[in-house]
């Protein structure tokens, strides 16, 4: 890609926070496009016991080897469906809906649920993956259109298996991991609460709600002047707010929120955003990431919140603003899962 066409693209995602137009739409969905089938370069999280299993990323994972690992192929196709929702006039719909189609086959969702059914493989994509996956599963069980349901319906074993590993894990988790990555607690239960409410599922509900409760309502003072560290892409402060925020009652999550961040209701708070030093590198890239993650947890708080919060939308608009010009910047860092934080956060703005 040439440079004028980077400066064009730079140009137009320019004002991406104030309006999600068809043609940013279109620009976005290119990143997913473009790496959904691309198998390498490619980092496996496999653990291997003998020589046997060591096997190409597509012959591994049919539905998710593309777009460098597991947890950025799946929602990189979360965000190609979230895209054709929004957008059905996407320049690139019959691709899309064929690509889709090809990955979430219910021939491959049956290897990748083998995959995971191995004794050695209980923990894999723990809880990261297992969030995006239900996400995806959401997105694709609310859209009305008969491709996705069927989608849906290919993916709803996998979903099914990772609910019960969700059941399963969280009693077991003594002590939250407040990382700023992949492990972090707090989001790898967020989506799937989510996903729980949508689906009418009690039994994950409760379970997210007791555990939460069990392991984040004593927190306080959570320090904000610790992040960013070096290569977070979630804000382990905000994370564990957004989900303290679905699973408490208004009052109880205020009452919470007033000993755990007491610095948001500081009508003069403000939080530099995370600068990255090298986009070519794919620890460092993460940072966008982070920036992306405070925004989105800032605005989820002021939607519910608008009176107690409303002055801290300047501060989720700096840190949405910052980091857009990256998702385009040529490299594939950042590009094979940037995307989808950018979605994410424009889903909770809209």
């Amino acid at each position: 890609m040439n440079y004028l066409k980077y400066l064009f693209l730079f140009i137009s995602i320019a004002n991406f926070s104030q309006e999600l137009t068809l043609e940013k739409a279109n620009h976005l969905a290119s990143l997913p496009i473009k790496c959904l089938q691309q198998e390498y370069p490619n980092k496996l999280g496999q653990m291997l016991i003998d020589s046997t299993e060591i096997q190409t990323p597509k012959k591994l994972h049919p539905a998710f080897y593309g777009c460098f690992d597991w947890h950025s192929s799946v929602h990189g196709h979360w965000s190609l469906v979230y895209l054709l929702k929004h957008f059905p006039n996407l320049d690139q719909k019959k691709d899309i809906i064929t690509k889709l189609s090809t990955n979430l086959s219910k021939e491959n969702i049956q290897i990748e649920i083998d995959y995971l059914s191995k004794n050695h493989e209980k923990s894999f994509e723990r809880t990261y993956g297992w969030a995006w996956i239900l996400k995806l599963q959401l997105e694709l069980e609310s859209f009305n259109e008969p491709f996705a349901q069927e989608l849906a319906k290919n993916l709803k074993p996998l979903s099914n298996l990772l609910i019960q590993r969700y059941s399963d894990f969280l009693p077991k988790l003594l002590y939250p991991i407040r990382a700023g990555t992949h492990a972090n607690t707090a989001f790898g239960m967020s989506f799937a609460y989510d996903y729980a409410l949508y689906s009418k599922n009690e039994v994950l509900q409760k379970s997210i709600k007791e555990n939460s409760v069990r392991l984040f309502q004593k927190d306080q003072n959570c320090p904000f002047n610790w992040e960013p560290s070096g290569t977070d892409f979630l804000s382990p402060c905000l994370e564990e707010m957004g989900l303290m925020q679905r699973v408490l009652s208004k009052n109880d999550f205020l009452m919470w929120l007033k000993k755990f961040a007491p610095q948001l209701f500081n009508k003069k708070f403000t939080w530099e955003v995370a600068k990255v030093a090298d986009r070519t590198d794919g620890h460092l890239v993460h940072l966008d990431g982070l920036n992306f993650s405070r925004a989105w947890n800032l605005y989820h708080l002021i939607h519910q919140y608008s009176k107690e919060f409303a002055h801290l939308k300047p501060l989720a608009d700096q840190h949405f603003n910052f980091s857009l010009p990256s998702i385009v910047d040529g490299n594939y860092e950042g590009e094979h899962w940037l995307a989808s934080f950018a979605l994410r956060t424009f889903e909770e703005k809209r």
